[in-house]
């Protein structure tokens, strides 16, 4: 089977579904290949590698920078999340629109998601580890973000009782952020 690359409902955000070569000793993947991927819709240069843990039930995001916006490419180790990219550019047909997707030790997909998007997940197993490449480095004072339990974004985050951050939960709903900070 060939790498496949997945256009979904939103121009630019890519689900990537690797070569995953399996035998009695384990198994191998390219997690990216900067020609390959560039060929097919993922060009930035990255220039900073995240990893996160994270527990059963917890959402982390929806993030994004505004003066040093990031596309991220987005990878579960091991676990599962649910993925999401939330469509927030400014005169966008598809403003405010999302797409979500599973990665996991089990699929090995990755999501794609260019600058003008905010991001986030899910945490569907017990313990995940994401890893995360970006184009751009983390700036403080650039972080933004928006609610994640946004009404007007119906996101289902697939968990009963959404575990979140003290700053996640402060964040505007999209409606009520100034225009200035969208990209």
């Amino acid at each position: 089977m060939a790498i496949r690359f997945i256009e979904t409902a939103l121009e630019g955000v890519i689900l990537i579904e690797p070569n995953v070569f399996k035998d009695s000793r384990g198994f191998f993947l390219e997690t990216y290949q900067q020609a390959r991927y560039a060929e097919n819709g993922v060009a930035p240069a990255f220039v900073q590698d995240n990893h996160s843990r994270s527990e059963r039930g917890v959402v982390r995001g929806l993030h994004y920078q505004l003066r040093h916006p990031q596309a991220k490419l987005v990878y579960a180790v091991r676990g599962t999340i649910f993925d999401v990219a939330v469509d927030i550019r400014k005169g966008s047909k598809t403003f405010g629109q999302w797409t979500g997707h599973i990665l996991s030790d089990e699929n090995r997909r990755q999501l794609y998601i260019p600058e003008g998007f905010a991001h986030g997940f899910s945490v569907l197993s017990q313990t995940v580890d994401v890893t995360y490449k970006c184009s751009d480095v983390y700036t403080p004072g650039d972080e933004y973000g928006i609610l994640f339990n946004d009404p007007g974004l119906n996101i289902d985050w697939q968990v009963e009782a959404p575990i979140s951050s003290d700053k996640d939960k402060l964040y505007p709903l999209l409606n009520q952020v100034a225009r200035e900070l969208l990209p």
